[in-house]
């Protein structure tokens, strides 16, 4: 059973990692995917998975694009409803993580984290909720983190961005349920991409590893899973709520 047979979908930051995972998975799943990627070094990556999601029988297209850039958010938007006609499902996945303590932490470190986190995903959804409520139908995920719930040293900018998305997700959840449009988030916890590459083995990951209660770091099909669901009309009762997909590390 395809759940999401003939839908057409968004998700930003999808060269790699997570967001690989969730257009994989959409595809796997019977949508037509529009992704992002926003620097020329993921270019080849970018058009390996666009390869592999047309293989599956779905249309797809990769954008070069920032999120973080309001006017490349308007236009890529622009693009997509040219090209497939519609937006039924948002994922605002793209991120960035610059640590630093706070007493050494830079305005421009904290200003990059903050475009790309959080303002990406105020420009995102104010431009897929047009066709959207035209529709009188769609599903926005919002990527959160667990640290956007229990905070982490080192990690303040970040955090304030993932907590700040949690916020958003409930003021437009309940700005748009009259229109049949849902927004939800989803708050991992470690998960094995890139970006925490430096973890997977030594004292470090054992640390983590032990405070999970399951004993384990996530796979980006743990995450994509999650996000096919709250995609898909098995969720269309649920909106307004952020999703831990963390092993328990905040229990």
């Amino acid at each position: 059973m395809k759940l999401l047979d003939g839908k057409v979908a968004i998700v930003t930051g999808a060269a790699r990692g997570i967001g690989e995972g969730i257009a994989l998975k959409f595809a796997e799943h019977g949508a037509n995917v529009a992704f992002t990627y926003v620097s020329d070094s993921s270019a080849e990556k970018a058009a390996a998975l666009e390869e592999r999601i047309k293989a599956q029988g779905t249309r797809c297209k990769a954008y070069k694009s920032n999120a973080g850039d309001f006017a490349q958010c308007e236009a890529f938007v622009s693009d997509v409803m040219k090209e497939f006609g519609t937006v039924d499902i948002c994922v605002n996945n793209a991120g960035i993580s610059k640590d630093n303590l706070l007493l050494r932490m830079t305005p421009d470190q904290w200003d990059d984290v903050i475009k790309v986190n959080l303002n990406s995903v105020f420009y995102m959804t104010k431009q897929i909720i047009k066709p959207m409520m035209k529709a009188r139908s769609g599903s926005i995920i919002n990527m959160s983190s667990i640290i956007g719930e229990i905070g982490n040293a080192g990690q303040s900018s970040y955090a304030a961005s993932k907590a700040g998305i949690i916020g958003f997700t409930k003021s437009v959840a309940k700005e748009l349920g009259s229109r049949n449009i849902r927004c939800n988030a989803i708050a991992p916890g470690f998960v094995e991409t890139d970006m925490t590459s430096y973890l997977k083995e030594g004292e470090a990951a054992d640390k983590y590893k032990a405070g999970i209660p399951l004993g384990r770091f996530a796979s980006a099909e743990d995450i994509a899973n999650v996000c096919l669901f709250l995609a898909s009309d098995m969720s269309n009762y649920i909106t307004g709520q952020t999703i831990s997909v963390c092993g328990g590390l905040n229990i």
